[in-house]
């Protein structure tokens, strides 16, 4: 029989939602409550359990109960694992967590997965590789009484996470104000040249040494890893003084570098002849020494064969200084016993005109741009130079 169909009484219901007492809690209710229901009994069980009335009474308020204490306790379990999972937590490898307990410092993990009781404990993840950067830039008194504007960036780092998160409320600000300290102190102990010129590098060393002791000393955690001096210059007021000041400064560099460069050419140039002077100085001595006494000893033992054959030695001597004496010049003879000079040709300057001759016909042979007229004249001009050495040398045979 269809659930609907006619014919059903109390004790058989044909409905299956058992709609014929709901709210009776009968036995013979086979289907589930309403959600009214059901959002009621869990009101009483939430006022029973504050001290409150309950809605219900009777048997259905006791089976409801039990009910009610199951649907609770389910949700304390699923509430209790949503808390539990929201405890698991990461930290990368570039990080660390500080963990606070009740807003007190507890612990300070490493990388990895952790777990923390959540709303007890508060995680705070730091970076502490990675390198961050503050630029700062002011206009500042030296010690000699001048306004230098200088431009800087700081590279810095997060040593102890710890400091970073507890001691100090903004690190970073307090960074700021300790560069401004910092910086101030050394430019104004320091002159406006050398921060101009060639003192950046010293500046950029003090500054980062005075730095890290301020902010040693205020507990940041940070560590100042390089400070770069960026710019370093006159105000802009006055800036183009200073130009003609450092080009002034360059161009006397520049010309004391050329004065030394021309001395380290001429210097050693000049001791390098001088002292190539003194050795030719010394070769010439040697030299004269060495021939003044190979002629003393030519000379005593010349005497010694003279004393032994003085006729001999003498004729020898005077024959050697007459074949030395004919062998380097004209030959000309002259018979002083008769009446009449006998003249002796020389054949070597003849043999030179003779081959002046040859060459000058070659010449004019090997040009054919010369004409007939050209060849006599030079055939000319080689015959009058052959008479001219023959007066020379008849009129030198003469004096003699």
């Amino acid at each position: 029989m269809a659930w609907n169909e006619p014919g059903g009484n109390g004790n058989n219901p044909q409905d299956p939602w058992g709609s014929g007492n709901r709210g009776g809690g009968n036995k013979g209710d086979q289907g589930p409550p309403d959600l009214d229901e059901v959002l009621r009994k869990v009101q009483d069980q939430l006022n029973r359990i504050f001290g409150g009335k309950s809605s219900g009474g009777g048997q259905g308020g006791r089976t409801s109960g039990g009910f009610n204490s199951v649907l609770l306790l389910v949700l304390i379990v699923v509430v209790a694992i949503a808390w539990a999972a929201m405890g698991f937590y990461t930290i990368d490898q570039q990080e660390r967590g500080v963990v606070l307990r009740f807003g007190k410092y507890s612990e300070t993990v490493t990388p990895g997965l952790h777990w923390n009781p959540p709303l007890i404990d508060d995680v705070r993840k730091v970076n502490v590789t990675r390198v961050r950067s503050l630029d700062h830039g002011a206009q500042m008194l030296t010690e000699d009484e001048n306004i230098v504007e200088v431009n800087m960036s700081v590279q810095y780092v997060v040593a102890d996470p710890k400091a970073f998160v507890l001691n100090v409320r903004d690190p970073e600000a307090s960074l700021s104000q300790a560069t401004e300290s910092a910086l101030r102190h050394v430019v104004g102990s320091s002159e406006m040249h050398s921060i101009l010129t060639e003192g950046r590098e010293t500046l950029a060393a003090s500054v980062q040494e005075r730095l890290q002791e301020y902010v040693n000393r205020y507990g940041t955690g940070l560590q100042v890893s390089r400070i770069n001096i960026e710019n370093a210059m006159a105000p802009k007021q006055v800036q183009s003084a200073f130009d003609d000041v450092i080009k002034a400064r360059e161009d006397e560099q520049r010309v004391k570098n050329e004065a030394e460069t021309y001395a380290n050419g001429v210097v050693p140039e000049a001791r390098g002849a001088a002292q190539r002077v003194l050795e030719e100085a010394n070769a010439y001595r040697d030299e004269v020494v060495a021939r003044a006494q190979g002629d003393a000893e030519r000379f005593l033992k010349l005497m010694n064969e003279y004393h032994k054959a003085p006729e001999v030695t003498r004729e020898r001597l005077y024959l050697d200084t007459v074949e030395n004496v004919y062998a380097n010049s004209a030959k000309v003879i002259v018979d002083g016993k008769g009446s009449n000079n006998m003249m002796y040709l020389p054949l070597d300057k003849l043999t030179e005109a003779s081959q002046d001759a040859k060459a000058a016909r070659k010449m004019a042979a090997q040009s054919s741009s010369l004409s007939n007229g050209d060849i006599q004249q030079l055939t000319d001009e080689v015959l009058n130079e052959l008479r001219k050495r023959q007066v020379v040398s008849t009129t030198t045979r003469e004096g003699r």
